[in-house]
């Protein structure tokens, strides 16, 4: 018999959603960092348009 909550499958739930809270948060600082990253570059271009002679 099996226990359903037996502390190697709850161990393995824990490290699971840790692993799975870690992977959003990368999710998060990529996508931030490429919304940045694109306004970033779109200003640039903005500036060079207007200043072109």
């Amino acid at each position: 018999m099996t226990d359903e909550n037996s502390p190697t499958e709850d161990t393995f739930e824990k490290r699971r959603l840790a692993q799975e809270t870690k992977n959003e948060r990368q999710v998060w600082y990529f996508l931030a960092y490429f919304l940045f990253g694109i306004h970033f570059i779109a200003f640039v271009m903005i500036y060079a348009v207007r200043h072109a002679k």
